[in-house]
C-alpha cells in the first residue's frame, strides 16, 4: 500500500524535468496551482460514504504509528498498516479483525491536503471492483489521514523491478489479468457514469490483492473530465514523467486520452520489465519507448524486447497482439489512440486466446504422457513377455 504516495517536485518546463534520471519514477512534475474542485471541503466531506475517523482511533490501530508498521512513505507522508473490527470500526488487536492501510498527511505543504481532499472527492463517491477501496479519513486539528483496504501483495511496479525473493517477477498470465483489470478500473473512470481524468496511471499505482486482482489507486491528481462540449480540461501539468502523455505536457489540455497513452506505457512495462526510464541502461536504451518501439510490429523482432523471466510462458502471437496494442495507446496523435472499452476489448480477446493456448498446451501435454505411457506400456510387454504353458510329461 506503500505505493498509494509519491514525492513531488517542482519543474520549470517539461523539457527540465526530461532531465530527471530515471532512478526515482515516483517524482511528479508540478506548474502552477489551481484548485481542484469548485465544491467546499465540508460539502465534501458531507458527501462521501465514508466512515469519519478520530486520530485517536488510528493511533491506536496502528500501533501508536510504530516504525514497524510502516509500509510505504513519499511526499504525501507514510502509509501504516493497522487493524480495526470489520463491524465497528473501532481499533482491534494486531492480526484480528480487518486489515487496513491509513495514509498520514505531512503537516507542512498545502499541496498535500488538495490530494487528500481529492482522494475523498473521488473514492468517497466511486465504487467499482478495480478502484482501491478507501474505508473512512480523519480531519482533527492538524491532522489529516486517509483509511484504505489493505492490499497485500504490494503494487505492479515492485512485482515487475525489485529484485527480493519477496517480489517474485509475475507470470506472463498474470501480467496480462493484471493489464485487464487495470484497464476495466480506467474505463470506468472513463465512463458516463464517472467521468473521471486518472491523471496518475502508472505501475506504482495499481495494487494488487491476495490473488492479484489489480485496483487502481491515489486519486489525488484525478480530475472532472471535460463539460458542456469541450474536448478537453485545461488544468496545470501534473503527473509523473514517462508517463505523462507529450500533449498534454506541452499544453497543459488533459484528456481521456491521455490516461489511454499513460496505459500504454505501463503495458510496455509488463512486456520487457523494464522501466519506462532508467538511466542505469545502457547507452541508447534509457527511454523505454525510445528502445523498443521499432521492435514491437514484428512477430520476430518483439521477442528482443520480452522479459526474459517469463521466456517460454507466452504465445508469440499473444505477445506481438499486446505489443501493437502498446503502440496504439502510445500514438503521439491523441486521437488515433483507442478508447478504454476497446482497450478492454482487446485484452479480453487476448485472455480467450491465453486460455484456448493453455488448453492446446494441456491437451498436448496429455496426449504426449498417454503416447508415452503406451509406449512404455508397450515397451514393459516386450521386455517381460508372460511365460508359456509348462510342457507337460506325459507319462
Amino acid at each position: 500500500m506503500g505505493s498509494c504516495i509519491s514525492v513531488r517536485i517542482k519543474a520549470e518546463s517539461p523539457l527540465h524535468a526530461g532531465a530527471n534520471d530515471g532512478r526515482d519514477l515516483s517524482n511528479r512534475l508540478s506548474i502552477s496551482s489551481a484548485p481542484l474542485t469548485p465544491r467546499s471541503q465540508s460539502e465534501i466531506l458531507e458527501s462521501s460514504n465514508l466512515k469519519s475517523f478520530s486520530f485517536n482511533e488510528l493511533r491506536v490501530a496502528t500501533r501508536n504509528f510504530r516504525p514497524d508498521s510502516v509500509l510505504g512513505e513519499g511526499g504525501f507522508g507514510c502509509v501504516f498498516k493497522g487493524w480495526i473490527d470489520e463491524h465497528t470500526f473501532k481499533a482491534s488487536k494486531p492480526g484480528t479483525g480487518l486489515v487496513i492501510a491509513v495514509k498520514r498527511l505531512n503537516h507542512e505543504g498545502f499541496q498535500g491536503h488538495k490530494e487528500w481532499l481529492a482522494e475523498i472527492t473521488y473514492l468517497g463517491q466511486l465504487s467499482h471492483p478495480n478502484l482501491v477501496k478507501l474505508i473512512g479519513y480523519c480531519l482533527e486539528d492538524e491532522h489529516r489521514l486517509l483509511v484504505y483496504e489493505f492490499m497485500p501483495r504490494g503494487s505492479l511496479e515492485n512485482h515487475l523491478f525489485r529484485r527480493s525473493t519477496y517480489f517474485q517477477p509475475l507470470s506472463w498470465n498474470l501480467r496480462m489479468k493484471v493489464a485487464l483489470e487495470a484497464a476495466k478500473g480506467l474505463a470506468y473512470l472513463h465512463s458516463p457514469e464517472a467521468k473521471v481524468i486518472y491523471r496518475d496511471f502508472k505501475s506504482s499505482n495499481i495494487l494488487l490483492d491476495s490473488n492479484y486482482n489489480a485496483k487502481l489507486s491515489d486519486f489525488g491528481l484525478a480530475k472532472d473530465g471535460p463539460i458542456d462540449g469541450k474536448s478537453h480540461v485545461s488544468t496545470r501539468v501534473m503527473g509523473t514523467y514517462g508517463y505523462a502523455a507529450p500533449e498534454y505536457m506541452a499544453t497543459g489540455h488533459l484528456t481521456a486520452r491521455s490516461d489511454v497513452y499513460s496505459f500504454g506505457v505501463v503495458l510496455l512495462e509488463m512486456l520487457t520489465g523494464r522501466r519506462v526510464v532508467d538511466k542505469n541502461r545502457p547507452h541508447g536504451e534509457h527511454n523505454l519507448i525510445e528502445w523498443a518501439k521499432p521492435f514491437l510490429a514484428s512477430k520476430r523482432k518483439v521477442l528482443r524486447v520480452m522479459d526474459h523471466r517469463i521466456e517460454g510462458q507466452y504465445p508469440v502471437e499473444g505477445a506481438l497482439k499486446v505489443a501493437l496494442l502498446a503502440v496504439k495507446c502510445l500514438t503521439l496523435e491523441p486521437k488515433f489512440r483507442p478508447k478504454m472499452p476497446e482497450v478492454v476489448k482487446g485484452l479480453e480477446q487476448l485472455q480467450n486466446l491465453n486460455e484456448s493456448g493453455s488448453l492446446k498446451r494441456e491437451a498436448m501435454q496429455r496426449k504426449h504422457h498417454r503416447t508415452c505411457t503406451d509406449e512404455a506400456s508397450r515397451r514393459k510387454t516386450l521386455s517381460y513377455p508372460r511365460p508359456t504353458a509348462s510342457p507337460q510329461i506325459v507319462t
